[in-house]
């Protein structure tokens, strides 16, 4: 399989390590990355030949978050519009948290917006020390809504309110203590720290994994499609509002927004 924004390669374990593949905007969310990541969920990460996925991504960062000049084409489109393309990002991160298939992320560089979220629907994420993380959106006039389900689900309400709101950046230390990742390792250790855990899913049934991946997310958090219908509504209604259409304008012409 081939896409225009992802970089595939699998090894003869069936291992496949899945690379955000644009470096020159920080492997921020386009409209065609979603299209790509949701492909590769459906086909990919349910094809029981594939024992683990690696997700990390090309440059020096692992995701920017979403794309800022396709979330400005949303504040100028009409209503279904933004719903439509709302609905593509809330079904990225579905496909992502429900295949059967491992996911682990391989975080570097920085995770910020949806890059917090693509963390959050890996079963495990490991990032280099050094790494730095964000829920930005509040910054920008927006909210994290379609990423909410599952970051809440990965730290918990008490921890997710640490950053849910505040857009600060942390550290890969913090970001281990809010559960967002599991480890943080010096760069140099990073590969091993995921062959790690590639590792023991070599020597399990493949299907009992799928099964076992479905159990603990019925037993988890909610995240079904009223839940998903309701966050995508949010971020529609927040697209429309006065402060997105400033924050991101600002954000685009490098000023500051009326509230910093």
């Amino acid at each position: 399989m081939s896409y225009d924004t992802l970089a595939i390669q699998t090894d003869p374990r069936g291992v496949a390590t899945v690379t955000l593949g644009l470096p020159e905007t920080r492997n921020a969310l386009s409209g065609q990355m979603l299209a790509d990541l949701t492909d590769m969920a459906q086909t990919l990460g349910q094809d029981r030949a594939t024992r683990a996925i690696v997700l990390q991504g090309a440059g020096k960062t692992f995701c920017a978050g979403g794309d800022l000049r396709w979330m400005k084409a949303q504040i100028e489109a009409d209503r279904q519009t933004r719903m439509r393309e709302a609905r593509k990002l809330a079904e990225m991160l579905q496909a992502l948290n429900t295949m059967p298939t491992p996911l682990i992320g391989r975080l570097h560089g920085g995770a910020f917006g949806g890059g917090v979220g693509l963390a959050c629907v890996c079963d495990v994420a490991i990032a280099a020390a050094g790494t730095r993380f964000g829920l930005t959106e509040t910054r920008l006039g927006l909210i994290p809504a379609t990423i909410g389900p599952y970051v809440i689900a990965r730290m918990g309400e008490a921890r997710a309110r640490r950053v849910f709101m505040s857009a600060r950046l942390f550290d890969a230390a913090e970001a281990v203590d809010l559960s967002l990742i599991a480890r943080a390792v010096p760069p140099e250790d990073l590969d091993a720290a995921i062959e790690a855990e590639v590792a023991p899913y070599l020597s399990v049934a493949p299907g009992a994994v799928g099964a076992a991946k479905r159990l603990a997310r019925r037993l988890g958090p909610r995240i079904d499609d009223a839940v998903i219908d309701d966050t995508i509504r949010r971020l529609a209604e927040t697209w429309e509002g006065e402060e997105a259409r400033q924050g991101i304008a600002a954000f685009l012409d490098k000023t500051s927004p009326p509230w910093a």
